[in-house]
């Protein structure tokens, strides 16, 4: 029986880095694996499907709707893979996959009853998001912190390598007592720590199927979720008279992003750039909210004379200003480096609607 997992978790919690790491230890030793990037941005390519492919990772995209709602194209998907010889697909899920145990496992198994086999629902977590949980915060963050582990089977603490031993042991201990329905893991995507783990947790377990207690109608949450706005641009950068660096001006555009949230009083969990070049060379670099810096995640070896971009946002802000801002940023940056640009694509919604 082949399986299929979703990772949830909460913005910035490195579900795309886990997802490409687990699908290349994998493949390297205990069969072939695959990942799904999952968004609602009409059209659009998803940074994180571009990242992948350009790293190598065996991937696919759905988007203009969720899993959770289109079970045929997430079947088409699967037995592709399937075909290809994959034994274990993995994917994100949009907004916070809160009712993803009803709506996509639940939800498949009605549709195509005995066709898959769903392996334990994966929520990823970072020791930033556990030390908010810990001190009681009521925030909208932690409200769907919450909301995420209820209904996890395994819940996986990521980004340990920013933490001690002790203190990951502390937080695995922490979460076990308050999710005791779960198994807890450590890793580090980054480092490409604990995937040994992490893969028999997923080739040899099953989903719990369970039916956790979730309030989805409860007001506090769905504001939270309500004042969340997604942003999507892809665009085409040329440099008019020189080569220029395109990590820096990746991170030219999030700096100036952050800086105009900020003082707007609004947060962005997470804002996703990247670029590539025709010859296959990329950067990457993210920003996980208005007070931490601003992550070179890949830089680019050589300076480019045109690149590729897309921008994939989250942000706590209302769709106009967040608008605003993004293309505020983007022209700045644009006009500072000397680049033309020719935009093909730029959505901006707010997830309540």
């Amino acid at each position: 029986m082949k399986k299929f997992a979703v990772f949830s978790g909460f913005l910035g919690s490195g579900k795309t880095t886990a997802m490409m790491a687990l699908t290349k230890y994998y493949t390297d030793r205990h069969g072939k694996a695959a990942m799904i990037s999952n968004d609602l941005g009409a059209g659009v390519t998803l940074a994180d499907y571009r990242l992948a492919k350009l790293s190598g990772v065996l991937s696919s995209e759905i988007t203009d709707e969720c899993i959770c709602f289109c079970h045929g194209v997430l079947a088409e998907h699967l037995n592709r893979f399937y075909g290809e010889g994959c034994d274990l697909v993995v994917s994100d899920i949009p907004g916070f996959g809160v009712g993803a145990l009803e709506h996509v496992y639940r939800g498949m198994s009605r549709s195509f009853p005995g066709e898959f086999e769903m392996a334990p629902f994966t929520v990823l977590i970072e020791p930033r998001s556990v030390e908010l949980l810990r001190s009681g915060n009521d925030a909208d963050t932690a409200r769907i912190l919450r909301a995420q582990l209820v209904e996890a089977d395994l819940i996986v603490l990521n980004k340990c390598d920013l933490i001690s031993a002790d203190e990951a042991e502390e937080y695995r201990a922490w979460l076990k007592e308050n999710y005791p329905q779960t198994d807890v893991l450590l890793i580090s995507a980054a480092r490409e720590e604990g995937l040994e783990e992490l893969s028999l947790a997923l080739k040899n377990g099953t989903a719990s199927m369970r039916e956790p207690d979730l309030d989805l109608e409860d007001k506090a949450l769905g504001d939270a979720m309500d004042r969340l706005t997604e942003y999507y641009i892809q665009y085409h950068a040329e440099v008019c008279c020189n080569t220029f660096d395109g990590t820096d001006y990746l991170k030219d555009i999030a700096l100036r992003v952050q800086a105009a949230l900020k003082e707007g009083g609004f947060e962005v969990p997470h804002l996703k750039l990247l670029a590539w070049e025709p010859e296959g060379d990329f950067g990457k670099v993210d920003l996980l909210g208005t007070d931490r810096p601003v992550e070179i995640t890949r830089r680019f070896e050589r300076p480019c004379t045109g690149i590729a971009v897309v921008l994939n946002a989250n942000a706590v802000c209302p769709a106009a200003e967040l608008d605003r801002v993004m293309t505020q940023a983007v022209e700045e940056s644009s006009k500072v480096y000397q680049l033309e640009i020719k935009i093909f694509k730029k959505q901006c919604f707010n997830l309540g609607e």
